[in-house]
């Protein structure tokens, strides 16, 4: 097997054994390339079909471009869509900055899901290279009852063995992609041909390279239209991923205080 089969493989291992061993589960959607290609994963895990939901925790601020193609590949994959509101901004902590504020809207929005819904398992789409709060997950990775994540008691993880077992009224993290890199997700976006929201590629000499909310998002300066040129452009960049959300450019704590809190 190649790199990217090999990295298939061990995603398609990992959501067989969240579906086998936890009692309800659901795929987080965020709309973008990350859980795009988590979607295209878990289909070819149940031959063709997802077999648990797509939860999309929605802050009504994506771009127009995300909401197109959330309702249309929603209904072309034939997804069991569940689409949850989070609630407005004075109910999240207000000692958080601006755009960590704005973000942790969507913490809250995921604990209404979660106390509608009753899952014991959430899949999500992060990736160890994103960031480095999200480098020390695991791929099976335990919350408290409030959602919370204490990062520093988590259980080892040695030879693919996972502990699934969640405590009561508690949940667990499912982390498939969490050993890809970006450069993985766009080599196995195009050898896959899976579909791409437009905004990845350049317009006018700018691109996104991470999506989020559309008043905290900004585009980086790329010529990369194609993903061939995206791949070139990964190769020879020093630009963080996420430069242009406006949640890492705040205090240092705040991207760790939303993840201990329950945030993605």
């Amino acid at each position: 097997m190649d790199h990217l089969d090999q990295l298939e493989a061990q995603s398609i291992y990992i959501f067989r054994e969240a579906f086998a061993r936890l009692k309800k589960i659901a795929l987080l959607w965020s709309l973008g390339k990350d859980s795009n290609v988590m979607i295209w994963l878990a289909r070819k895990a149940f031959f063709g079909r997802m077999p648990f939901p797509a939860l999309h925790v929605d802050t009504g601020k994506k771009f127009p471009e995300m909401y197109r193609f959330r309702d249309h590949y929603g209904k072309e994959w034939d997804l069991d869509l569940r689409v949850e509101p989070c609630p407005p901004i004075d109910a999240v902590d207000p000692t958080l900055p601006p755009a960590a504020r704005s973000a942790a809207r969507k913490t809250e929005g995921l604990k209404m899901a979660l106390g509608k819904f009753g899952f014991d398992g959430l899949i999500a789409g992060i990736r160890r290279d994103e960031e480095a709060t999200r480098a020390k997950e695991r791929v099976f990775s335990p919350r408290g009852l409030e959602g919370n994540w204490d990062v520093r008691d988590q259980p080892p993880e040695f030879w693919d063995q996972f502990n699934a077992s969640p405590p009561p009224g508690a949940h667990l993290r499912i982390h498939p992609i969490l050993h890809w890199t970006e450069a993985d997700i766009w080599a196995y976006t195009k050898r896959e041909n899976i579909p791409i929201i437009p905004l990845y590629l350049s317009q006018n000499g700018k691109r996104y390279r991470s999506l989020g909310d559309q008043d905290i998002t900004n585009p980086v300066a790329s010529t990369a239209s194609t993903i061939d040129e995206i791949l070139i452009e990964l190769e020879q960049t020093k630009v963080p991923e996420r430069a242009g959300r406006a949640l890492d450019h705040e205090t240092e704590d705040a991207f760790e205080r939303l993840r201990v809190a329950g945030y993605l």
